[in-house]
């Protein structure tokens, strides 16, 4: 219902949806001073309402956490209260789960709600909201890793890849130059880069080849890199004895951290594997697959023949 009158703060609205509910179910039934943070806001019995407020021209709202750690017991039944104070005041309800339409990928991700939406979450998820609230996390982030990915455009990549909440991925505060990390630390990203990436062998008229490599720095270890082409095509990196020998500079670049990619190989985690490389991969086969992948994008030269020799 639309009105004249709009409420001034998200507490003012929602004292008077608390105050509207105790007068509709009668005198004890609402609490008038519930715990911080409860999700719902208001639980009565084994319904819940979880009051929505903005002073803008939107029904779109960030909602709690897809953990629900606050969650109140014994709530079975949620339905949102939306006030909506910008444009033409109003106030619209409906059920929870119909209104949760997207997951932001905070560090620890949210639900996004919005009243009206045409398609909820957890149907384009295919799993019901109270089949996929009684998951734990890890099972209900192989859920949310799958729809962000299928709506990643062309170039981009998850920043976020956590199985546990004490796993949280989260980059440091200060953004850092890769010009400014120690000489280990870059040959230790570069290794982690070029596993990832094998696509950095193809030609060097390739455009957007090195793409990956500067999302995967910037997004996964906060780093930022001017000149990718310098962390594989630099002198200083693929010729650092200053020799006359020649050949590719990229395969010499790669050569000399091969035991730096072995490592990476064995270490890095398979949900990051499965982010740039489409597929599970276990440690084992990772660089005689990245050989495999390697030489599909090569022009003019075979990686598998020059580098990794030890692997069968």
């Amino acid at each position: 219902m639309a009105f004249d009158k709009p409420f001034r703060s998200a507490s003012d609205f929602e004292i008077r949806v608390r105050e509207v509910a105790d007068e509709v179910l009668g005198p004890g039934k609402v609490d008038f001073s519930p715990p911080d943070q409860a999700f719902p806001d208001i639980a009565i019995d084994q319904y819940g309402i979880e009051v929505k407020f903005t002073t803008n021209d939107t029904w779109r709202s960030v909602a709690n956490s897809v953990l629900e750690s606050n969650r109140v017991n014994g709530i079975e039944k949620i339905y949102i209260v939306f006030g909506k104070m910008g444009g033409v005041p109003d106030v619209r309800w409906a059920r929870y789960e119909e209104c949760v339409m997207h997951v932001r990928t905070s560090h620890v991700p949210r639900f996004e709600v919005e009243i009206g939406a045409q398609q909820s979450l957890f149907e384009q998820m295919g799993v019901s909201y109270n089949a996929f609230r009684s998951l734990d996390f890890h099972e209900k982030m192989q859920y949310i890793r799958s729809y962000a990915r299928s709506r990643l455009k062309a170039g981009e990549r998850l920043w976020w890849l956590e199985d546990s909440p004490e796993e949280e991925h989260t980059l440091p505060i200060q953004a850092r130059l890769y010009t400014s990390l120690s000489t280990e630390e870059k040959q230790r990203l570069r290794a982690e880069a070029v596993l990832l990436c094998p696509r950095i062998v193809s030609s060097g008229r390739s455009r957007n080849k090195y793409d990956d490599v500067v999302l995967f720095l910037l997004t996964y270890h906060g780093v930022l890199c001017h000149q990718a082409r310098d962390l594989f095509s630099a002198g200083s990196v693929a010729n650092p004895a200053n020799d006359d020998e020649g050949g590719l500079y990229i395969e010499r670049a790669i050569k000399l951290i091969e035991s730096e990619i072995e490592i990476a190989a064995n270490d890095i985690d398979d949900d990051l594997i499965i982010e740039y490389w489409g597929c599970s991969v276990p440690p084992k086969y990772r660089i005689r697959e990245w050989l495999r992948r390697a030489d599909s994008y090569a022009t003019g030269w075979k990686p598998s023949d020059v580098l990794f020799r030890d692997v069968k």
